[in-house]
């Protein structure tokens, strides 16, 4: 049986979030807001919600106990400057903050004092996605 660690990241998260739509819910404000300081407009992709929380979910899993603060680095880009050099921005905390929070809800991540973890059920059900990829191979 795999795992996470065996199949490509991408489409481990491409059909996890395909999953997590009937789980999770979209928030109404995710149609109006930036994912982040150094973007200019709001994501373009209609499943962009169920991305973010699939990708995070494996965050969870690969690198766990892990916070907010970890991952705005991690989900940051570059902000692109007219005049001087360009400078890493983080990625906005209330999308990751409340992705982790639906996230725990079903009872995939749970928090901890050193961080969020991933829970058994969310460990299957990843596992159970990564092998069925491999398995596709």
């Amino acid at each position: 049986m795999s795992n996470v660690y065996d199949v490509k990241s991408s489409e481990l998260v491409k059909l996890a979030a395909q999953r997590l739509k009937d789980k999770i819910q979209k928030p109404e404000y995710m149609n109006y807001v930036k994912s982040g300081p150094s973007k200019e407009r709001p994501p373009q992709d209609p499943d962009f919600w169920f991305v973010r929380s699939a990708s995070i979910l494996r965050q969870v899993y690969v690198n766990g106990p892990i916070g907010v603060s970890k991952l705005r680095t991690r989900y940051g880009s570059r902000k692109e400057h007219v005049v001087h050099r360009r400078h890493h921005m983080r990625a906005g905390g209330s999308i990751i903050r409340d992705a982790m929070q639906q996230l725990e809800k079903i009872k995939f991540v749970k928090n901890t004092k050193a961080g969020r973890v991933i829970t058994p059920e969310g460990k299957s059900f990843l596992d159970k996605i990564s092998s069925e990829l491999a398995k596709a191979q």
